[in-house]
């Protein structure tokens, strides 16, 4: 979040917005209040009460840390947790995005839904337990989508999830509002705002791992669309005619980019089963099966990554998941980008993440409520 000052209306500037922080520097605009002025600290809470509510010569201004007298500084801390299929993992940042505390759990799905919903409340308790008593956002990250309709979970790997009302449950459990955003979205949303994408307006975040996935950021926002699919490149289909999803259709970017899908696809072909990591060392040392495999995937890549460009032109792409740490991707699988895409040159940067392993959880902090 950010730092709240109160001046006058005859300052030169009111509530700082996104381009704001671009352009000058600024820390994010603080928005999260939670309608709770009891939580902030008392100099805070009289400023609050006495001359923004009541006063109309008063409003909020946002400053870098060091622009602001101590006195009003207010501080909100961020929770996120990745709900992955093993695990949970939770961080808890400052104001200024500082990691002050980190925890991981197994996530213990085979014993069912309800133990997943109190293994995320101890990761909670205890990492809100490190600030008590101070305001905090929290923001979940997982496989899937709640659907804007039902409210429920879709599409999650963790099967116990879907059909389940999961963000009313642990808002219940919690006592508290919270965010749950798809994970795509999550990485896209920390790439974009503290990675390979930050400053830009329009950032594609690609997830090349077990599945495929994708997430958009414009103006540092995450966009997810009327039923929360936007995003969803996985799921669009190259190849009619090819290998059926988990989803119902055939020919998915998932089925043929993703690092399941790539070991799949190999083992169909070749009739040996191998790990993408085993394939990647054949290829580089030029072993023919392996290198006609990828060079079919470097094929497919190029085509969803083109249509994906035709369609938004983002700022960025940015690529993590496990295969996106192919080093050949960003020269090969580039090229055959720049042979399907519709244009004359293509300018659209194809990048590596930069935040690693930790772009899930960091994601789920940044979009909390």
């Amino acid at each position: 979040m950010g730092f709240v000052k109160f001046l006058r209306s005859t300052s030169p500037s009111g509530v700082a917005n996104y381009d704001d922080c671009q352009t000058n520097g600024l820390c994010d605009v603080f928005q999260h209040c939670g309608g709770k002025f009891s939580q902030f600290p008392c100099p805070v809470k009289f400023q609050l009460e006495t001359n923004f509510l009541t006063g109309p010569d008063f409003k909020p201004l946002v400053f870098r840390p060091d622009m602001i007298h101590p006195s009003v500084r207010c501080i909100m801390f961020r929770i996120g947790i990745d709900l992955g299929g093993t695990k949970i993992e939770g961080v808890l940042l400052d104001a200024e995005g500082r990691e002050m505390a980190r925890k991981r759990i197994p996530t213990e799905r085979e014993r069912g839904y309800q133990h997943i919903l109190h293994r995320i409340k101890l990761v909670h308790d205890e990492l809100a337990a490190t600030v008590a008593g101070q305001p905090t956002t929290f923001g979940i990250g997982t496989p899937g989508a709640l659907s804007p309709r039902s409210g429920l979970l879709k599409n999650s790997n963790t099967v116990c999830m879907n059909g389940q009302p999961v963000k009313a449950d642990l808002e219940n459990l919690l006592g508290r509002k919270i965010e749950i955003q798809n994970d795509a979205n999550c990485f896209a949303m920390a790439e974009a705002r503290r990675g390979a994408g930050r400053g830009l307006k329009l950032v594609f975040g690609i997830i090349m791992g077990t599945g495929c996935g994708g997430g958009i950021v414009y103006k540092g926002e995450v966009f997810t669309g009327p039923q929360a699919i936007a995003g969803e490149w996985g799921h669009m289909s190259i190849d009619p005619q090819g290998p059926l999803c988990y989803c119902g259709q055939r020919g998915c970017v998932e089925t043929f980019i993703s690092g399941g899908g790539l070991e799949k696809r190999y083992a169909e072909k070749n009739g040996a089963k191998k790990s993408f990591q085993e394939i990647e060392k054949d290829y580089d040392a030029g072993h023919p099966l392996a290198v006609e495999f990828m060079h079919t995937f470097f094929r497919h890549f190029g085509r969803a990554v083109a249509n994906l460009i035709d369609l938004l032109d983002p700022d960025v792409i940015v690529l993590g998941g496990g295969v996106s740490n192919f080093d050949a991707i960003y020269k090969e699988g580039v090229a055959q980008v720049r042979r399907f895409v519709f244009t004359d040159q293509l300018e659209t940067p194809i990048v590596k993440h930069q935040l690693g392993d930790s772009a899930g959880v960091l994601g789920a902090a940044l979009v909390g409520i």
